[in-house]
């Protein structure tokens, strides 16, 4: 078997953040990662989105490594982003991270609520 490298895994803090990080897909055919620490800006207000972020795929070579996900995922705190414009980043970057077609991801963004609205967008 062979033994991935990691530079995210083991280490603590962001400042081993190096990317979305993979490892090889030891034989399982559908993954589902969710995270409720998903948090960027309006890009207009500058006022704070927090989300629930779901991230759905069904593996061929490649498996997402967790960490660097949370890691990647910490990376929106201070930018400003929509919703919907936001989901389709994020699964435009974890399909590339992958080896697979962009609709080969599944992003589903909960955004929650502000102002009295709350967004879901899948991308």
């Amino acid at each position: 078997m062979r033994t991935t490298e990691f530079v995210a895994l083991g280490h603590a803090g962001s400042e081993s953040y190096a990317g979305l990080e993979t490892f090889p897909n030891p034989g399982v055919t559908h993954v589902e990662m969710t995270s409720d620490e998903l948090g960027a800006v309006c890009p207009i207000t500058g006022q704070p989105d927090f989300y629930l972020a779901t991230i759905d795929y069904h593996p061929q070579e490649l498996c997402l490594e967790s960490k660097s996900l949370k890691l990647y995922l910490g990376t929106f705190r201070s930018e400003g982003h929509f919703c919907e414009a936001l989901a389709v980043r994020i699964r435009d970057d974890v399909a590339e991270a992958l080896g697979l077609p962009p609709d080969g991801v599944s992003v589903t963004l909960e955004q929650k609520a502000r102002g009295g609205i709350t967004i879901s967008a899948t991308a």
